[in-house]
């Protein structure tokens, strides 16, 4: 069966905060890969298997950073398949905390060849990637406090600001 959404839960770790107290912004984007990389393993696979002929980099990333995090907050990263082309995966990741919006955002991977010796090379996922990730709607992403007037929360479940 395809998965097109996962929730990864981690604890923010000290080393990930800056001198401030609150996580550094470039941490949102580990936060958001360790998630993809437990819902690749959820359905059997691995975006680095030994001796990989193929890889997955990533040509597409952007975070809106809504409040701050800090060291021991537990939170869930909601990893969303929101695109899939024929050598493509668009992921939308929703970054909570105590039931409210931390972080959104979004990443493009394409599936390339990688040879020794030759240039990475855009190719087609391979079927049997392909057809473990199905594509759901990307959940409404809240702008920042006092910017517009989109939905505050992911859901009726969680309370907005």
């Amino acid at each position: 069966m395809a998965i097109g959404e996962f929730v990864y839960r981690r604890r923010v770790q000290y080393k990930e905060t800056d001198a401030s107290g609150i996580v550094h912004f470039s941490m949102f984007f580990v936060f958001a890969e360790e998630a993809e990389h437990a819902m690749w393993r959820d359905v059997g696979l691995s975006v680095e298997p030994h001796a990989a002929e193929i890889g997955w980099p990533r040509v597409s990333a952007s975070f809106d950073f809504l409040r701050a995090l800090r060291f021991e907050d537990e939170i869930e990263v909601r990893l969303r398949v929101i695109g899939k082309t024929a050598k493509t995966f668009r992921y939308q990741a929703i970054i909570v905390h105590n039931g409210r919006y931390a972080a959104a955002g979004t990443m493009t991977t394409i599936c390339v060849s990688k040879r020794p010796d030759q240039p990475l090379r855009a190719i087609a996922i391979p079927r049997e990637i392909a057809d473990r990730f199905a594509i759901v709607e990307p959940l409404e992403i809240p702008g920042r406090p006092g910017t517009d007037s989109r939905a505050a929360t992911l859901d009726p479940l969680i309370p907005g600001p």
